[in-house]
């Protein structure tokens, strides 16, 4: 009994038929950057409603405190390139609606002269936050560095100090001096002692350098890496955390081991521009992390997102116990296209993740309060599409639609001779598509797999942008139900 499958969201497939590009690592365009760049391009179809990005130029460690969501990213204040980057600083109370500040770290010391990079925020035992984060020093070596709140009773840190003692950790004993970045958030392990990880390689060997320390000023080499894999290059932004294997959506502090705990090692290949996970188990007592087996340990494995998403980086939502994942969508058009639009780079929608059911994979979702800007929903239900058919779904803003949603659909297969007519479904799960300008995030299987694309349709933006449902199929087919909502424009305050 044969049945045809089909694609049923005209948009969302369309368009992830485009191509994906992306450039050399760290590319310099010193003929694009200036102090007093003028960005004029007021035509605007690509730039997003509701993901967030600046007003201008470019982007690229998240937490919580007292309650209110800080956004860390790298950006370009000179220009939409890669170049003279600072820590800049946004907060949220809703993980939707922003309000920008000055840069929270920008070039200033010895250590970061040369650029302040990537990095992670670490909630002290005492709630006091502090940043260890890359940066430049004159001989262009990646060194790190640690940096705390000038003022704790300011929920909104807009202050931050650089301690006197950096850089805490420099590229010694070996260590390749341009290849030493990124560190994740530490963990406070029983012994007392925090733990962290910087992104390394040697040839193609990646590995994930471990350090110790008694104080967070102090650290210390542990003499092997956390974890290390041959054939995969530079690791950027590594993320070391732990899940639940009983509790489904709920999330666990970085530090948190034991029984019922299992950990996620995620990667981004700085040749390849992908990146990729593996669910395993931290073996303490070794200080190694030893992937599962069958936990596939390069980058033909699993993907948080399998299109347009790199320097991914979660933490732990402290106030809804669950862990949020954030991630980078860079675009795909040329450099001379970012210069005239002005902007470059926007961050995905951040991300429930948990692990599934089965522990062998992760599981991921839109945060709720997304669901806030949603207006009043189009539906159909119980639709019939005829084999050939194209249904457009209308009453909704189609460049900025939130969801397009379908439950089940079920497909009619006509047997002739003896045989009944028989119904065969040929899709079963909740295909959740974000349509956001230039930006589709895509999300089937319940959350199991996750595709994002960059897009720039010339004839399809504004209100010329519309929503179809169709059936390339010779069989009949019914939609039991489909939803779709416009969105609202997320507030953002520069």
């Amino acid at each position: 009994m044969a049945f045809t499958a089909v694609w049923f969201i005209g948009l969302c497939s369309l368009l992830h038929g485009c191509g994906i590009h992306v450039e050399a690592s760290h590319k310099i365009y010193p003929h694009l950057q200036t102090r007093t760049q003028n960005v004029t391009a007021t035509h605007q179809p690509y730039r997003t409603g509701y993901h967030f990005q600046p007003a201008k130029y470019r982007i690229s460690g998240p937490m919580i405190y007292k309650g209110i969501y800080h956004f860390m990213y790298q950006y370009n204040p000179r220009g939409a390139v890669w170049g003279h980057i600072v820590w800049a600083h946004a907060t949220s109370t809703d993980l939707v609606n922003w309000v920008h500040y000055e840069p929270a770290i920008k070039p200033s010391i010895e250590s970061d002269i040369k650029g302040c990079w990537s990095g992670s925020t670490t909630i002290l035992p005492d709630g006091k936050p502090a940043i260890l984060y890359t940066g430049i020093d004159p001989k262009k070596r990646q060194v790190q560095n640690l940096a705390f709140p000038k003022n704790l009773s300011d929920p909104y840190l807009r202050e931050w100090i650089k301690v006197p003692q950096n850089p805490v950790m420099t590229p010694i004993d070996g260590i390749n001096a341009s290849s030493f970045r990124d560190p994740t958030t530490a963990w406070l392990a029983p012994d007392g002692q925090w733990r962290v990880i910087i992104g390394s390689k040697i040839d193609r060997l990646g590995k994930a350098i471990l350090y110790k320390s008694k104080d967070f000023f102090k650290w210390e080499r542990v003499d092997h890496p956390l974890h290390s894999s041959e054939n995969t290059g530079m690791w950027e932004c590594p993320d070391f955390y732990p899940v639940s294997v009983n509790l489904q959506g709920v999330g666990l502090d970085t530090s948190v081991i034991g029984p019922n705990v299992k950990h996620v090692m995620k990667v981004s290949l700085d040749d390849k521009k992908d990146e990729y996970y593996t669910i395993g188990t931290y073996k303490l007592e070794k200080d190694i992390y030893v992937p599962d087996e069958g936990s596939i340990d390069d980058d033909s494995g699993l993907r948080y997102d399998y299109g347009k998403f790199y320097a991914s980086k979660t933490f732990f939502d402290s106030s809804k116990n669950r862990r949020i994942l954030w991630g980078w969508i860079n675009e795909s058009d040329s450099v001379t296209d970012d210069v005239k639009k002005g902007w470059s780079g926007v961050q995905a929608i951040p991300r429930n993740i948990w692990l599934d059911k089965a522990g062998k994979q992760l599981v991921q979702w839109p945060v709720a309060e997304i669901e806030n800007l949603r207006k009043t929903p189009v539906e159909l239900q119980n639709t019939q599409l005829n084999g050939g058919s194209v249904l457009e779904v209308t009453g909704v803003t189609a460049s900025q639609l939130d969801e397009a949603e379908i439950d089940t659909i079920v497909a009619e297969n006509k047997q002739r001779g003896e045989r009944e007519n028989c119904i065969c479904v040929c899709f079963f799960a909740v295909l959740l598509c974000k349509i956001d300008h230039s930006i589709v995030e895509s999300f089937g299987g319940k959350g199991k797999v996750c595709i994002t694309s960059r897009v720039y349709p010339e004839l399809a933006i504004f209100d010329k942008t519309h929503l179809y449902v169709f059936n390339n199929g010779t069989e009949n087919m019914s939609i039991s139900k489909l939803s779709a909502w416009s969105m609202e424009k997320a507030k953002i305050i520069n």
